[in-house]
């Protein structure tokens, strides 16, 4: 069974990869400001919901394949935040996140033919200690431009992780993946041996 992955993200790519599980990578091509425009609901629906648009765009041309989406969403104190549109931008959301506790919701979905067969959506929080002007700029300029497609303006996995005080919930969540329950479904659609 052909797997593909609805994503060019390089870290979910690394999550499958060093989890041993082959996959092709397609970019689904939406536009996802155009689904988020009026949508009232929480966190883990417009994650799942952003997640499936990517998986049936990729699955519409790929009829036979089983396709993942995923996607994550970053709320703090009850506003989300996108991408940074520069690095102005990112220095602008860190001022923001500074002190206050990070929601980061990731959903994942597997389709097939264009029917959803399965989502689950992770939470995690994450807790910003107090950034000064100087960490802020001494941090962009170390890890800018890798971060510019990160919501949260971090790679857990690099400079990043010092913008914590603490942090609960699953790491694959946090990477922009709920692996372990997406593996769990491959397993049971048989994509992965059980």
């Amino acid at each position: 069974m052909e797997l593909v992955l609805a994503s060019t993200s390089p870290i979910r790519g690394t999550m499958l990869a060093n989890a041993g599980v082959a996959y092709a990578a397609e970019a689904p091509g939406i536009d996802e400001a155009d689904l988020k425009v009026g949508f009232n609901g929480d966190d883990g629906a417009l994650a799942t919901l952003l997640a499936e648009a990517k998986a049936a765009a990729v699955s519409a041309r790929r009829p036979g394949a089983l396709v993942v989406g995923s996607d994550s969403l970053i709320s703090v104190e009850g506003r989300r935040f996108d991408k940074p549109a520069g690095r102005e931008s990112a220095a602008e959301h860190l001022r923001f996140f500074s002190g206050k506790v990070m929601e980061l919701t990731s959903a994942v979905v597997l389709v097939q033919g264009g029917a959803t067969l399965w989502n689950h959506a992770g939470r995690a929080l994450l807790h910003v200690r107090p950034l000064s002007e100087t960490f802020i700029e001494r941090y962009l300029e170390e890890d800018w431009p890798e971060v510019s497609y990160c919501v949260g303006v971090f790679r857990l996995e690099g400079p990043g992780v010092q913008l914590f005080e603490r942090i609960e919930g699953d790491h694959f969540t946090i990477l922009g993946m709920p692996l372990l329950p997406l593996l769990g479904a491959l397993r049971e659609h048989g994509a992965l041996a059980a």
